[in-house]
């Protein structure tokens, strides 16, 4: 499913829960060096409580860009660095408060951007992003996510050329069941759930786990940058 990562140092920034930490759990089996990345501490040591104990963490919030830059500056070169972190809202455009909005472009593209402008990266090496599958379907309701998704992986196409030979890659998810969704009442979350799937050719939603290996595959794949991989169970293709 995936390639050795033995010895090789991983960044994961959000890595504290969701996505962020399945990729943390896929690296450390990969053999990686790993180091998870948040704001939370809190959050950081329950992570780090269920991965191996070479791996590692970083308190780093992505919209303190003075943060950000402190830690790069007293790192030495990753193997790879993956940015999942974001805090991100939706709704319609005409309803939502602007500064919800300014926040969820701060949060999923500048923190992302800034990372990557600051990260020290390996040749050879790789960045990737995670985006969302909202960047090619947009709904009425998620305008603003599809956008910054969009934005996301313009980026990702770009730094591509500018950091070669950094590879530069995305990873599109789907409806994923993350931790993101435990605000919601749950047997709404589970409705919720049950009609997403309904809708879906595969007839279920995502797992972390199943980004987290679409993360891996362009980790270790050395002929793959500029890419943005959909990994949504059809939804982009969906009726």
């Amino acid at each position: 499913m995936y390639g050795s990562l033995q010895g090789e140092r991983v960044l994961v920034v959000g890595g504290s829960s969701g996505i962020g930490l399945a990729v943390a759990q896929r690296a450390c089996e990969a053999g990686a060096s790993v180091t998870i990345a948040s704001r939370s501490t809190a959050k950081l040591d329950a992570a780090l409580a269920g991965l191996p104990r070479t791996a590692k963490s970083a308190q780093m919030d992505t919209s303190n860009y003075s943060s950000i830059d402190l830690f790069f500056a007293g790192e030495p070169e990753w193997d790879h660095v993956v940015v999942s972190a974001a805090q991100t809202t939706s709704g319609p455009v005409r309803k939502a408060d602007l500064t919800d909005a300014r926040a969820t472009m701060e949060s999923k593209f500048w923190g992302a951007y800034h990372v990557a402008r600051a990260a020290k990266i390996r040749s050879g090496g790789s960045l990737c992003f995670i985006s969302g599958f909202r960047s090619a379907r947009p709904s009425a309701n998620t305008v603003l996510q599809g956008a910054v998704n969009a934005a996301l992986e313009a980026l990702t196409r770009g730094l591509a050329l500018e950091l070669a030979p950094v590879r530069v890659n995305a990873v599109s998810p789907g409806l994923v069941a993350t931790p993101m969704w435990s605000g919601m009442a749950e047997a709404e979350r589970e409705k919720m759930f049950a009609g997403a799937a309904e809708r879906l050719p595969l007839r279920r939603i995502g797992e972390a786990s199943n980004i987290a290996s679409a993360v891996l595959f362009l980790a270790c794949n050395p002929f793959s940058t500029g890419s943005t991989v959909v990994v949504d169970g059809g939804a982009t293709i969906a009726a």
